[in-house]
């Protein structure tokens, strides 16, 4: 479904991926793990259209999309919930999601909003409240919701758990392996390596801009030094 070939990006003079390949298929949770610095976050917003690689392609579903816009990439099926939510803080939780959904046609709209509240019965009941003002869990469902609402194919999510606290992290864990249920891909980033594996079919560990293993997540989740950067 994604391929990612020989991906180079650069900031500055700074060579942040340097030549990753790695691929994602239908159906499935792909985890990238590592250290903060590692360039995961870097990798997502380059596929996401928001970097435009030096040199290498990402090609979703067939289609070169490495030069595309980041509106034009989210129209094809492929959506990025970011890192720290980047939610609307002055606008409504129901403004947000309408901005989530405007590539799709806006006969399209209210039942995307219905399927989002289904999924997040919390943000129903606030619709009408500032985003700004959710708790932190509350804002992480919105940024997801938000990305729903262009009904994503392959759903980017770029640390999902971060600051939350270990009952919120599982309950945002729970909802992503309900969503792969429901049929979407999801390619995860996540600080939180011995979750992120647990749900994951395939991993890949990024260790300043290289991709230094990869396999079977559970399988990884054995690995001696996966073990020892990542799992304590």
């Amino acid at each position: 479904m994604l391929k990612v070939e020989n991906l180079h990006v650069y900031y500055g003079s700074i060579h942040a991926l340097k030549g990753i390949s790695f691929e994602v298929n239908e159906g499935e949770i792909v985890t990238l793990i590592g250290a903060n610095g590692a360039g995961k976050s870097t990798t997502l917003n380059t596929i996401g259209g928001l970097l435009k690689p030096k040199s290498g392609s990402v090609i979703f579903e067939g289609q070169n999309v490495t030069a595309m816009p980041g509106s034009r990439v989210v129209s094809l099926g492929l959506a990025l919930c970011p890192e720290g939510r980047r939610i609307f803080q002055q606008m409504t939780v129901r403004e947000n999601l309408e901005m989530g959904g405007y590539t799709r046609p806006a006969g399209e709209i209210a039942a995307s909003l219905e399927s989002v509240f289904e999924r997040f019965p919390r943000l129903k009941e606030r619709q009408k409240q500032i985003a700004g003002t959710l708790s932190g869990g509350e804002q992480q469902m919105l940024a997801m919701g938000r990305a729903l609402m262009s009904k994503p194919r392959l759903l980017m999510l770029d640390e999902p758990s971060m600051g939350l606290a270990p009952i919120l992290v599982e309950q945002i864990f729970e909802i992503i392996g309900e969503l792969n249920r429901a049929g979407t891909t999801i390619l995860l980033v996540e600080q939180n390596a011995q979750m992120a594996l647990s749900i994951a079919d395939h991993a890949y560990v990024m260790e300043t801009g290289n991709i230094v293993k990869f396999g079977d997540a559970k399988a990884l989740m054995d690995d001696a030094d996966v073990k020892k950067a990542y799992l304590g």
